[in-house]
């Protein structure tokens, strides 16, 4: 017979640490409704309770916390220094709590909901607006949000949260940072003034287009990380004569006759191409893969995973990986 008590006692301290190390998400709010409110009265209204049931419950999460959370007489109450402390974690707790009912509500269907989607220029000013034209279309409850900039912007914000998933290069810092699915390739040409050093009709090799003046896209951006490359792999070095941002300073310059730039097709609609000329290069070695990021080990949203499933179908020139599989470093 004692040795049934004892395992009855054993299984209440059990259940006792679990309940003292976990306040239900109603106390979490007593807490910090209390905390804001400053008096029994005040919160209890907000509460829906009345002071006597908020006074008993608050007395029920102190013993079971261990500790004092408000110090308070018939007038006044003020929260300690653990209430203060409590009260900033119940508020993080409560907003947790209110991302996850969010997120399940997403969940529920990927026709409704808020789809974030980063991309360096060149795609959401070529791809973008026709792939979005299309989704909109077959999701139309979908808030969409577009942050457009370059490929070091692009993967900081889905690392940051700050998007669902993103269009850029698979470069090396892209794979080793993100999840990458491999949407499209996209090569390089030669772009100038029609009286400029590409005016001879004809494929161009690395070694004749660095002996040129050339408009360089700046380090960081994934333009110039696979130019750099380029330039590795045949043993040239790079000197630029102007490193500039934005492709449409790189196209103005290139007009004007000051240099030749050496970018993706896709950034040719961004160009001022009735006033440009392109060439093929003929020994760049690269193509420059388009694909979506995102991050990894968390899966995606349902608006999110809808529209990468939408790109896969509608992009031009898909090169899909393996159903089910993605390219990861």
């Amino acid at each position: 017979m004692a040795q049934v008590i004892y395992c009855q006692n054993a299984n209440f301290c059990d259940n006792y640490c679990i309940m003292r190390n976990n306040p239900t998400l109603a106390e979490y709010r007593i807490a910090l409704t209390l905390t804001q409110s400053g008096s029994f009265r005040a919160a209890s209204e907000a509460l829906g309770m009345s002071p006597s049931a908020l006074s008993r419950q608050l007395a029920a999460l102190e013993a079971q916390l261990g500790t004092r959370l408000f110090d308070r007489d018939t007038r006044n109450v003020a929260p300690t220094e653990s209430g203060r402390a409590f009260a900033r974690l119940a508020e993080r707790m409560l907003n947790t709590a209110a991302d996850v009912l969010d997120e399940f509500d997403a969940h529920l269907s990927a026709n409704r909901g808020r789809l974030t989607i980063a991309g360096l220029p060149s795609v959401t000013a070529g791809l973008l607006p026709g792939l979005l034209k299309s989704f909109t279309e077959s999701h139309p409850g979908v808030d969409l949000r577009i942050i457009d900039g370059l490929s070091g912007s692009v993967l900081e914000a889905i690392e940051a949260g700050r998007a669902d998933i993103g269009f850029t290069a698979g470069t090396v810092s892209a794979r080793l940072r993100l999840t990458f699915h491999p949407l499209l390739d996209d090569h390089f040409v030669a772009v100038g003034a029609p009286d400029g050093p590409l005016a001879e009709d004809r494929r161009y090799e690395m070694a004749e287009l660095m002996e040129m003046p050339v408009i360089a896209m700046e380090i960081g951006t994934s333009v110039r990380e696979l130019l750099d490359g380029a330039c590795q792999r045949s043993g040239l070095a790079m000197a630029p004569r102007f490193e500039v941002a934005h492709l449409a300073t790189a196209g103005a310059l290139a007009a004007e006759g000051l240099g030749i730039a050496i970018l993706p097709t896709l950034t040719l609609p961004v160009l001022p191409m009735e006033r440009l000329i392109k060439r093929t290069v003929r020994d760049f070695g690269a193509k420059r893969r388009i694909g979506l990021v995102h991050q990894p080990g968390r899966s995606l949203s349902p608006s999110a995973a809808a529209f990468l499933e939408h790109a896969k179908k509608n992009l031009p020139d898909l090169r899909q990986s393996a159903p089910g599989q993605t390219e990861r470093s």
